[in-house]
């Protein structure tokens, strides 16, 4: 008997058939003899309908209402679904986050994992039931109800497999496994059969949204093994494990892409110790990620900083810098919401040389400007103009072509 995590999007609880569907799936599963327990999302679309709701009747919602709110789009998943499953003749049983024993930190709408207590898990799979779990969610110690960050369900997923001591856990989608780039963009982008979790925690936080960056983290750090399938088919997915030898053999794994960001650029700045903290201290405080961050030396002693945030964090990032510009004698700002950011990830590239030159290359043959740049061991990213990032995709993928089919 395995135990078995199994976590569905939204796409996959969209309607009543597809609800169906799922019931089927994990039935059937459980009929081989496994404990199962299944983590769902809110039905696709219904996040973004319940932020609209509270937008219209609150222009700055309170963070601890909007997630009383939010939280219940994955509560409509868990009892519709725990419903099917006991209309096809099994028992199931539904539980929100903070009933699972999801402990999370205070930050609402950002909250993170601290622990998960699965002792009322498994007293209802001893009892041989289907445990359908809310993800997205958790509570505070003073049992405020929180929410994870968007895609936060795949981390509650990972981290009740950690907390459970699970076999595997299984991450279904819309698409059927990790590709070499966006097959909307790239048709002839390859299904990889297996990644290893550093290039997956890079792709992920490059913008691949088939999971997200925390769960591979969790995955990683607790040995889970990890595989992304898809809810509308049967057929393989993609497994994410622990790095091997001859996975360095291969260059690039993949291209990936990212909409959802924003740059903000300070003029004028004292060329002196101290002034980066100022900024940079209290972004962090606000729990907003920055990615990419240059520094240019002008004349007068005056610096110029640009760095880049998510574009949903773009309002909240410019009040901050506003506020420490007033510290600040002349300094301007400009933002900018029309960035892409496009990366090539492999863990060949600690080994292989030239990545950097071939990549620009690409962009250069399409006449795509390069506004910002950033590298890791594994990763090389290029902030670019947002009405660009297809046909750079398209032309970066196609420089490595030769390279990403090897490693499909």
């Amino acid at each position: 008997m395995a135990l078995i995590v199994q976590k569905y999007g939204g796409t996959s609880v969209a309607d009543a058939e597809r609800v169906k569907a799922v019931a089927q799936r994990v039935i059937k599963a459980k009929e081989k003899g496994n404990q199962m327990v299944v983590v769902v999302s809110a039905p696709a679309g219904m996040t973004d309908a319940l932020i609209k709701l509270a937008r219209e009747v609150c222009d700055l919602p309170p963070a601890r209402e909007m997630d009383m709110l939010l939280a219940t789009g994955e509560q409509r998943s868990i009892a519709v679904l725990a419903m099917a499953i006991c209309a096809l003749g099994h028992s199931a049983i539904s539980f929100t986050g903070p009933q699972a024993g999801i402990l999370t930190t205070k930050i609402h709408s950002k909250a993170r994992i601290l622990s998960v207590n699965g002792e009322r898990i498994k007293k209802e799979l001893a009892d041989g039931k289907i445990v359908i779990v809310a993800g997205f969610q958790g509570c505070t110690e003073d049992d405020a109800i929180t929410t994870l960050d968007r895609g936060g369900s795949d981390t509650s997923a990972v981290a009740i497999a950690a907390g459970l001591k699970a076999d595997v856990c299984e991450i279904y989608t819309d698409v059927d496994g990790v590709y070499t780039a966006d097959p909307r963009i790239v048709p002839d982008a390859k299904k990889l059969d297996r990644i290893s979790h550093d290039e997956m925690l890079e792709m992920a936080s490059s913008g691949a949204k088939v999971l997200h960056s925390r769960a591979v983290e969790f995955a990683k750090k607790y040995d889970v093994p990890l595989y992304v399938l898809s809810s509308f088919n049967d057929n393989p997915g993609t497994l994410v494990t622990k790095e091997v030898e001859s996975m360095e053999d291969v260059v690039i794994r993949g291209v990936t892409h990212d909409k959802n960001q924003a740059k903000i650029t300070v003029f004028g700045v004292p060329d002196k110790p101290g002034t980066a903290y100022k900024i940079f201290d209290r972004i962090g405080k606000s729990e907003i990620n920055v990615d990419m961050i240059v520094q240019g030396i002008g004349k007068d002693e005056k610096a110029t900083i640009s760095f880049t945030v998510p574009k949903t964090d773009l309002k909240e990032a410019l009040k901050i810098v506003e506020e420490v510009v007033k510290e600040l004698d002349n300094a301007d700002i400009l933002a900018d919401d029309k960035i892409a950011k496009v990366s090539v990830v492999g863990v060949g590239m600690r080994s292989h040389s030239g990545v950097a030159a071939r990549m620009f290359q690409a962009l250069a043959s399409e006449n795509i400007n390069i506004q910002m740049i950033s590298t890791s061991e594994i990763k090389l990213s290029c902030v670019i103009e947002e009405t660009d990032i297809d046909r750079a995709v398209k032309a970066i993928h196609n420089e490595f072509k030769n390279e990403i089919e090897l490693s499909a």
